[in-house]
């Protein structure tokens, strides 16, 4: 498929500097472009690379002033990332899609899947599940009894969805991900643990994604629920009854512990913890690994574990590396002070 800049900038509403004619077959890194290649500056950490690269076409924000010539031509919007990637979701869209139901899927009767969707081979869809429509099921996903699939969503093979859970409409659901298995309860009897039975479900809300081996729990009672908007990466835990609040994110092996509540419009960094029953406010940003313990009353960047004020971690930080020094110091001083103390009692 090929698109000239005009084309391009139409779909964007954004403005054309340079030849708007010219054309793109594909995408590029800025610092690697190519002919015929569109690319993006959205960080001026690599703005150097505009002035060389061989890119064809370059999105930029309408605020970026060149300060030498550049060969591509420019296309200003509002923001070039975000624009990235509505082309590259135009991209992917026209892509042939997978139709039809492969002979080898196992659909139960009382099942029902709409029109226009792809059921791959070895599929298995439980009694009493509804499938939207246009929605891709790939290889080998389980889908178990009374769960409601909507429209437009994608699930990876060997994707996992237990008894009487809930996705929304245009989900992503990534290989090997989990969905409703159960939490992790169990009651201390003498020396051996008694199961509590997860009796709850996990309720996915519309235009969310679930990345590759990622678990979510379903609830002891009620309901596990990420709301809508919601962006997980590969490899978290989500707990029984959490509560994730609508457009917050979280990257690689975050670890959510039992019915924590998390706002909107969180950001979490790889390999961050939480520890059970705490509320987190809206618009909190966690740096990666931060050991969470207790509640977030207000919006704030938190480092460290047990996490703290970003600020203050980092004054921390400055002194880390100074400790063994002031440790020795500290070990003369206190030579010195007891020295004194025996020529005064002289």
């Amino acid at each position: 498929m090929e698109f000239s800049a005009r084309q391009i900038a139409d779909v964007l509403n954004g403005t054309i500097e340079g030849n708007p004619d010219v054309h793109v077959r594909s995408f590029s890194k800025i610092e690697e472009g190519k002919p015929g290649t569109l690319t993006f500056l959205a960080n001026l950490k690599y703005e150097h690379f505009i002035y060389d690269t061989e890119a064809s076409i370059v999105l930029v924000n309408n605020d970026f002033v060149p300060t030498k010539p550049i060969k591509a031509t420019l296309i200003k919007v509002a923001n070039a990332y975000a624009s990235l990637a509505t082309l590259l979701h135009m991209v992917e869209q026209a892509h042939t899609q997978k139709a039809g139901i492969d002979p080898t899927a196992c659909i139960a009767s009382s099942a029902s899947v709409e029109k226009d969707c792809y059921v791959g081979p070895f599929v298995y869809i439980g009694q009493q599940v509804k499938i939207g429509k246009n929605c891709q099921i790939y290889p080998h996903a389980y889908i178990g009894d009374g769960v409601t699939v909507g429209d437009n969503c994608i699930i990876y093979p060997h994707v996992t969805i237990y008894h009487s859970c809930s996705v929304g409409n245009n989900c992503i659901l990534h290989a090997g991900c989990v969905i409703g298995s159960d939490g992790f309860g169990f009651a201390p009897e003498g020396e051996d643990y008694k199961k509590i039975p997860q009796l709850g479900n996990v309720i996915l809300e519309d235009n969310v994604e679930i990345g590759a081996n990622t678990t979510i729990d379903r609830a002891v009672m009620d309901s596990t629920i990420i709301h809508k908007g919601v962006k997980l990466d590969n490899l978290v835990q989500i707990a029984h009854n959490v509560e994730v609040g609508e457009n917050t994110v979280m990257a690689a092996q975050v670890g959510i512990a039992g019915s924590v509540k998390i706002g909107k419009h969180c950001m979490f960094g790889g390999q961050v913890g939480l520890s059970g029953h705490i509320h987190i406010a809206d618009h909190v940003v966690f740096g990666a690994q931060c050991g969470v313990i207790s509640d977030v009353k207000e919006p704030t960047t938190l480092l460290g574990a047990p996490a703290i004020n970003a600020k203050a971690f980092m004054r921390s930080s400055a002194i880390f590396n100074r400790l063994p020094d002031l440790y020795r110091q500290l070990g003369q001083m206190q030579r010195e002070i007891e020295q004194l103390k025996k020529e005064l009692h002289k």
